[in-house]
C-alpha cells in the first residue's frame, strides 16, 4: 500500500518547485517520494510544464548570476595586478 502523504507536505512539495524553481528529480530525492507522483500532484493542480519550465529557467539563471559575479571578480582582480 502506497504511503498517504499529508496536503500539507504536497503543498510545499509544489511550491518549491512553482516558486524556488526546484526540479521534481529533486523534490522526490529530498521529500523520498517518487517523480511520478509529483507530476501527478502537479498535473491536478493544473500546473502545466510551462512551470516546470520556469522552474528550471529560475535555476538557470541564479546559477548565470554566479557565474558572472565570479567573472567580474576575477576581472577586478586581474586589473589590480597591472
Amino acid at each position: 500500500m502506497a504511503k498517504k502523504i499529508e496536503q500539507e507536505i504536497r503543498d510545499k512539495i509544489v511550491e518549491k518547485i512553482k516558486n524556488d524553481g526546484m526540479s521534481a528529480a529533486k523534490a522526490a530525492q529530498e521529500f523520498g517520494i517518487s517523480t511520478n507522483t509529483i507530476y501527478n500532484w502537479l498535473g491536478r493542480g493544473k500546473i502545466g510544464f510551462d512551470t516546470l519550465e520556469i522552474g528550471k529557467l529560475k535555476r538557470e539563471n541564479q546559477q548565470l548570476k554566479i557565474i558572472i559575479a565570479e567573472l567580474m571578480l576575477d576581472s577586478s582582480k586581474g586589473k589590480k595586478n597591472r
